[in-house]
C-alpha cells in the first residue's frame, strides 16, 4: 500500500471514530451507535452511559467549579474511567407535566407567568413539551423550541378532577424516550404530589419507565387543598401510587417546595437554574448492551451528589451473541 493510501485510510478511520463518539455522547444514557462506510464497510458498535449529577457542598450550596478528576463513578460497584465531562453543553428536552386537579386551582394563575419567565432562561435549542392531567392525561404541546407556545397554553385552564400522577409521569417519560433520543431528558411535575389513582400503572412501572428513558424527575410541589379523605385514600393504596420525592431521588432529580421557596415563581427559577448547573459524565461500561439494570453511584469527596441510581443497558446483537 502506498504512503498516500495509508494516510487516507488512517484519516478515514479517525474520522469515523470521531463520528461514533459524537453520536453516542449526543444521546443521553446507554446508547448504541452503529456506523458503516460504503467503501470500506467498516462497522463500529459502541455504547456510552451518561450520568447527570448535581453536586452540593456541606452547606447545601451547588458546587460549580469541579473537574473530571473530582468525580468517582461506580457501575455495579466497579470504578469507571470517565471519558466525557461537561456542564450544560448538551441540549435539554423537558416535559412539563401540570396537575389540573381541583386541589391546585389557586396556583394556575401565577403558573403561566412563572413558566414563561423560567423557560425563557433555557437555551434556544432546548425543547419543551406540555402535558396536562387530572384523571386522564393530555399531551397539549409537542416538543418545541417556542417556549411561549407552552406558557400560552396555560392561560385559560381550569382545575377540577382527580390526580393521576402515575399515568402522567409514565406517559411523559415514554414520550421523551421516543422523541428526544439526542438530548438530556427531564420531567418537571407541577403538582401537590398527592396521587389519588394509578391509571393502570403501578409505582414500580412508572419508576422503570423514567429510568429506561434516562430521564430525571423534578417537582414543583404546591400546597394543594386536599380533603383528609383524599390523602388517606392515597396512603391506603401504598405501592400502587408514585412517591414523587422518592422517584426524584432515584432518578437524580429534586423536588422544590413552593411554600419553602416563597412563591411558585421563585421555585420555578430555582429549578431551571439547577438544571443548568448539572454535570454530565460519560463512560464506556465493560458489560455494555446486556439489556440489564445496573446500579450507579457517583461520589465527590466532601460533597453530596444527586444522580440517578441506575440505568437499563440497551440490548445489542453483539452482547446477545456472547
Amino acid at each position: 500500500m502506498t504512503q498516500g493510501k495509508t494516510c487516507e485510510l488512517v484519516a478515514g478511520v479517525a474520522r469515523l471514530t470521531r463520528i461514533a463518539g459524537i453520536a453516542a455522547i449526543a444521546a443521553f444514557g446507554g446508547v448504541t451507535f452503529l456506523a458503516e462506510t460504503p467503501a470500506a464497510q467498516i462497522r463500529v458498535e459502541t455504547q456510552v452511559v451518561l450520568v447527570e449529577a448535581t453536586v452540593k457542598d456541606r452547606a447545601g450550596r451547588v458546587a460549580g467549579d469541579l473537574k473530571k478528576e473530582d468525580f468517582v463513578v461506580l457501575d455495579d460497584g466497579v470504578v469507571q474511567q470517565i471519558s466525557h465531562f461537561s456542564r450544560d453543553q448538551m441540549p435539554l428536552a423537558v416535559a412539563l407535566v401540570v396537575d389540573l386537579s381541583g386541589s391546585i386551582e389557586p396556583f394556575l394563575r401565577p403558573l403561566r407567568y412563572a413558566t414563561l419567565t423560567a423557560l425563557k432562561t433555557l437555551r434556544a435549542e432546548d425543547q419543551v413539551a406540555l402535558f396536562l392531567f387530572t384523571s386522564d392525561v393530555e399531551r397539549r404541546v409537542d416538543l418545541t423550541r417556542d417556549k411561549r407556545e407552552v406558557s400560552d397554553q396555560l392561560e385559560e385552564l381550569s382545575a377540577q378532577g382527580g390526580t393521576n400522577i402515575n399515568a402522567a409521569v409514565y406517559e411523559a417519560a415514554r414520550y421523551l424516550e421516543d422523541e428526544a433520543p439526542a438530548a438530556r431528558r427531564v420531567v418537571i411535575l407541577v403538582s401537590d404530589n398527592v396521587p389519588i389513582e394509578s391509571g393502570g400503572y403501578r409505582a414500580q412501572e412508572v419508576a422503570e419507565a423514567v429510568l429506561a428513558a434516562d430521564a430525571a424527575l423534578y417537582g414543583l410541589k404546591v400546597p394543594g387543598r386536599n380533603p383528609v379523605g383524599a390523602k388517606l385514600a392515597g396512603r391506603l393504596r401504598g405501592g400502587d401510587l408514585v412517591n414523587v420525592s422518592k422517584l426524584a431521588a432515584e432518578t437524580g432529580g429534586e423536588v422544590f417546595d413552593v411554600e419553602k421557596e416563597g412563591s411558585l415563581f421563585l421555585a420555578f427559577q430555582q429549578l431551571i437554574t439547577r438544571l443548568k448547573t448539572r454535570y454530565t459524565l460519560g463512560y464506556y461500561p465493560a458489560r455494555a448492551g446486556d439489556g440489564k439494570f445496573h446500579k450507579l453511584e457517583v461520589t465527590v469527596s466532601g460533597h453530596s451528589v444527586l444522580a440517578k441510581r441506575g440505568y437499563y443497558s440497551r440490548a445489542t446483537a453483539a452482547a446477545a451473541g456472547r
